[in-house]
């Protein structure tokens, strides 16, 4: 028969002393937790164990001992040896590793004179923080699957409920001292574990807040047809709606009962973090050295030169453009309409040069909610400038539409077609003599004035295209910020681990899907090189699927 020792990384130097493991039944494997250091007290080592078992719910034992002698311990190895007769068990491993060497030797002592010693015994090594934080293990309490035969479901299970083993570290006054994972201290500094005892009533605040913010905006002044189509046009609301979504979920005090919705919750948190740090950054950007001062003094003779360029603009249209023969009389109304609007454009950004500095000095206080606050509140502060493009747009496109429009249906009165509202379809129709006379003027005269029309058209469409791509820019900058999972990819490229059980949940199907395997196979592992006791050296292995 074969013994597989699942041996943890941690323990490779630890001092001499007891392993605490399980033994997994029926499967003859055992699965080493722990080294409690000598000296300790038998005793006081057993209540330990029974109380250990207790609250993890494991069959936690003693499974044999650990020799590493130092200086001064020759008779260690013998002394452990003995100890068996103090836990009795009915396979006594007596491992013992020389410092400066790499090699093990392992001894099995049984009491079963049939059974004798065992052939063979495959050591392998894992990593205890790996194993815990891979979740890995069985998602139903640990219970074992009768239809799985292998033991590594049973290995993950023993490793993830003996979590009470672990939270004794060497700065605690107990009667043992250990060897673990995280024996050298617990992962979390004291800061961190005031964090979490202070997280609760901060969520609880927060969540109250973000209820009576959205009850405010669920209000029926609010939700009037006027407000709400003004709110969704504004991308700063959009953006305040999306945010209060995102912390209502991160704030929510229930827990995340399965992997993906604790990888959407932090990646929800690490966006929000990154987004008000470089919203932070920004400001103290344009705070500093009176940036806002010279931002305000260059917007108004930026207005002036856009305005400047585009009664150019609008002079080359009025002429002949390109040498383009245009309809003079159209011409000149489009010309001389458009330029009003732009001489209403300036007088309005005139008379509002006085108040340009107190406004973007409080704009600039946005990016403390976020970087993706200022971005929105730009997009929108683009819209409200160009607004006068945007109507030059939607005049031009309304005027080229009708000529095109009128010229279609003129062309179907020409074909003795016409177009049925109620059927949805082109129907044969009979015109007098009259209607195909007013028709043939009415076509001739809209043909002859679409070309002014589209040259307009296709200018002001071009005008419109440029400022759509900067708020496009702004708007994708915004949605990669919301949306870049940066928690997901930080484990990616660090502890990619970490990753292995939601990757697992999906791989394998262990919700639902019973007929696939729920656990990695033995082919997934680089497991380990057998070897007979006594006189050998164990070479370690590593569980592979951990390092992926």
């Amino acid at each position: 028969m074969v013994l597989k020792i699942f041996f943890p990384q941690c323990c490779n130097k630890a001092d001499s002393g007891l392993l605490v493991g399980r033994w997994i039944p029926g499967q003859n494997s055992a699965v080493v937790l722990a080294v409690i250091h000598y000296p300790f007290i038998p005793g006081q080592v057993k209540q330990y164990i029974h109380q250990m078992r207790g609250q993890s719910g494991v069959d936690l034992t003693v499974l044999g001992s650990w020799s590493m002698p130092k200086e001064g311990q020759e008779g260690m190895e013998s002394f452990l040896r003995d100890l068996s007769t103090i836990f009795p068990q009915g396979q006594w491993l007596q491992l013992s590793r020389e410092m400066g060497k790499i090699g093990f030797r392992c001894h099995v002592l049984t009491r079963d004179p049939r059974g004798g010693e065992k052939d063979k015994v495959i050591f392998i090594h894992y990593e205890q923080r790996k194993v815990m934080l891979s979740q890995l293990h069985p998602i139903d309490n640990g219970v074992p699957d009768p239809q799985t035969e292998s033991q590594l479901p049973q290995v993950f299970g023993t490793v993830c409920q003996s979590e009470p083993l672990f939270f004794l570290d060497k700065y605690d006054d107990g009667p043992v001292k250990m060897t673990h994972w995280q024996s050298e201290g617990r992962e979390g500094s004291i800061i961190v574990e005031l964090m979490k005892q202070a997280s609760t009533p901060v969520c609880l605040l927060t969540t109250w807040m973000l209820t009576l913010w959205t009850s405010l905006c669920s209000s029926r002044i609010l939700n009037m047809r006027p407000m709400r189509f003004i709110s969704s046009k504004l991308s700063t609301c959009v953006q305040l709606s999306y945010r209060t979504e995102h912390l209502q979920t991160v704030c929510s005090p229930t827990r995340a009962t399965a992997h993906n919705h604790f990888m959407r919750k932090a990646n929800i948190f690490v966006s929000f973090f990154v987004d008000v740090s470089l919203g932070l950054l920004l400001v103290s950007w344009m705070y500093r050295e009176n940036r806002i001062g010279k931002l305000a003094n260059t917007l108004v003779p930026a207005a002036d030169y856009v305005a400047k360029e585009l009664e150019e603009l609008l002079q080359w249209l009025m002429g002949a453009p390109a040498g383009l023969k245009m309809n003079r009389a159209l011409d000149q109304v489009l010309g001389r309409f458009f330029l009003y609007h732009i001489h209403l454009w300036i007088s309005y950004i005139h008379l509002m040069s006085p108040f340009v500095e107190m406004i973007l000095w409080y704009v600039g206080l946005s990016a403390c909610l976020g970087l993706t606050f200022a971005l929105s509140l730009l997009s929108d502060i683009t819209a409200l400038l160009t607004f006068h493009i945007y109507c030059f747009y939607v005049y031009g496109a309304r005027l080229y539409c009708m000529t095109v429009y009128g010229l279609s249906s003129l062309w179907r009165l020409f074909r003795g077609k016409k177009w049925n509202v109620l059927r949805q379809r082109v129907d044969s129709c009979s015109y007098d003599l009259d209607q195909l006379f007013i028709g043939t003027l009415l076509f001739t005269i809209l043909l002859f004035l679409l070309p002014t029309t589209a040259l307009y058209y296709l200018v002001f469409t071009l005008l419109r295209l440029v400022v759509v791509m900067f708020q496009g820019v702004l708007h994708l900058s915004v949605d990669f910020i919301n949306s870049f999972p940066l928690f997901a990819m930080g484990l990616r490229l660090f502890r990619s681990y970490r990753l292995a059980g939601g990757r697992d949940c999906l791989s394998f199907g262990w919700e639902n899907k019973p007929q696939q395997h729920r656990y990695p196979t033995h082919s997934q592992f680089r497991l380990c090189i057998p070897v007979k006791p006594h006189r050998h050296t164990l070479h370690t292995a590593s569980l592979g699927y951990l390092f992926l």
